[in-house]
C-alpha cells in the first residue's frame, strides 16, 4: 500500500488538510497525520483541532512515497523551521520521491532546497521564496520534476486528486474525480 506522510504544525490551513488527506484515503492511500513533537493534538489556523497518528521523528524517506504539506502560515513556518521536517524533506528529493506542498507550504521546500523552477503557491508567498518559475495561477496545481505545488484552500480538492493521478493512475482519478463531483479539476 501506497504511503503519504501529511505534516501538520500549530496554524496549519484546515480545509487543506483535510481534504488532501479525505482524498487520497478515498483512493486507498495510507495517509499518515505526523506532528513535530509529541503533542498529537494540533490546533489549526481557524482554530480547528486534529488528532494526528504519530509524531514524524522516526520516520524515514524508505517507508514513505510522498510527503504532502498542508499551509497555514503558523504551520508552514514550524515546518520551515523544524530540523527532522526538513531533514526529511531532503531525504526524500533526493532519493527522487515525491514531495507536494500547498498554499504556503512551498516556502518550507524552499527551506528545505528542494523547491524547483516552476511552482505555484498562495498569492504573496513567492515573494518570500527565491526559486525561479512562479507559474501564478495559471494552474490549480504545477507538477516540476518529483515537486508537486498548488495554490490554497480552493485548490486543494483538485492538488489531492493530483496527487491520485500521479500515484495511483488516471482510472482512479477519474472515478474520484466523478464521485466528488470535483469536473472543475484539470488532470495533469
Amino acid at each position: 500500500m501506497l504511503r503519504v506522510l501529511v505534516p501538520i504544525a500549530e496554524g496549519f490551513e484546515e480545509i487543506e488538510a483535510v481534504s488532501i488527506i479525505d482524498v487520497l484515503r478515498r483512493a486507498g492511500i495510507e495517509v499518515i497525520m505526523g506532528t513535530l513533537n509529541e503533542n498529537l493534538l494540533v490546533k489549526g489556523a481557524n482554530g480547528i483541532t486534529l488528532h494526528a497518528d504519530c509524531p514524524i521523528k522516526g520516520l524515514c524517506a524508505d517507508e514513505l512515497d510522498m510527503i504532502v504539506l498542508p499551509g497555514g502560515w503558523g504551520g508552514t513556518k514550524a515546518l520551515a523551521h523544524d530540523t527532522a521536517m526538513q531533514n526529511l524533506l531532503k531525504a526524500m528529493d533526493a532519493k527522487g520521491k515525491n514531495i507536494g506542498a500547498i498554499c504556503a507550504a512551498p516556502y518550507a521546500l524552499y527551506k528545505a532546497g528542494v523547491l524547483k523552477e516552476g511552482y505555484t503557491c498562495y498569492p504573496s508567498v513567492e515573494d518570500e521564496i527565491d526559486v525561479a518559475g512562479y507559474c501564478g495561477d495559471a494552474s490549480a496545481v504545477v507538477q516540476s520534476g518529483n515537486i508537486m505545488t498548488s495554490r490554497g484552500p480552493g485548490t486543494a480538492i483538485c492538488f489531492g486528486l493530483a496527487i491520485v493521478q500521479k500515484l495511483v493512475g488516471d482510472e482512479t482519478y477519474e472515478k474520484l474525480r466523478g464521485g466528488l463531483l470535483a469536473d472543475y479539476c484539470a488532470p495533469l
